[in-house]
């Protein structure tokens, strides 16, 4: 009896809808900001950031709908790949210092420093991105938290401080020198900024507004 030669045949592999693997999912994450540092989000096109992930645009469009929801998800996977560290040191000025030399880290790659301004410029112009940045700056602030608490735990910073005022003095002049003046402060630098911005926070009581 004659073999079928379809009995040779290992199973085929799934295709078309089969489970995206996360090693291209990371490199299409990649391939897109590159696409967006070099050109800028709006003149962002999805099939030159296949190509660069070496796929097909097909792989794009099996795990995002759309540019937006792809801009979210690889800003929410860089976020949450870029967690702030958990305060280290024994009093706020030593826990802002830790906090600052890993922003800069952040702050000092070629592709964030070419993709925020853009980001911002987007959020300006487009009520959809606006809520994704205001997502993403929010879940930093969550992160930043815990620098606070403990700084009032331990008796340094009053119970009643302005927490939005704060959280905004702990990041806001360094994002301002590194991204808008384009200019990388040296760790003395960063320990002058952390000595100025604990002396703001211990003013940013409520009632020191007060009359």
């Amino acid at each position: 009896m004659e073999r079928n030669r379809s009995d040779d045949k290992s199973p085929r592999k799934p295709s078309g809808a089969a489970v995206p693997r996360a090693e291209l999912t990371e490199a299409l994450y990649r391939a897109f900001f590159e696409e967006w540092a070099e050109r800028g989000f709006s003149a962002l096109s999805l099939e030159r950031v296949a190509a660069r992930a070496g796929a097909g645009k097909a792989a794009i469009y099996r795990r995002f709908s759309s540019r937006l929801a792809f801009a979210e998800a690889a800003l929410t996977a860089l976020g949450l790949g870029i967690a702030l560290p958990k305060p280290a040191g024994p009093t706020l000025e030593a826990d802002v210092l830790v906090l600052l030399l890993r922003v800069r880290a952040v702050l000092r790659h070629p592709l964030a420093r070419r993709i925020l301004p853009d980001l911002h410029a987007e959020a300006a112009r487009s009520s959809e991105m606006r809520r994704i940045n205001d997502r993403l700056a929010e879940a930093r602030r969550e992160q930043a938290q815990n620098l606070l608490d403990r700084a009032i735990h331990r008796g340094e910073l009053p119970e009643e401080i302005d927490r939005e005022l704060a959280l905004d003095m702990l990041v806001a002049p360094l994002y301002w020198r590194m991204v808008v003046r384009g200019i990388t402060p040296t760790r003395a630098d960063l320990i002058i900024q952390s000595k100025a911005i604990t002396a703001g926070l211990k003013m940013s009581s409520r009632d020191v507004a007060r009359p």
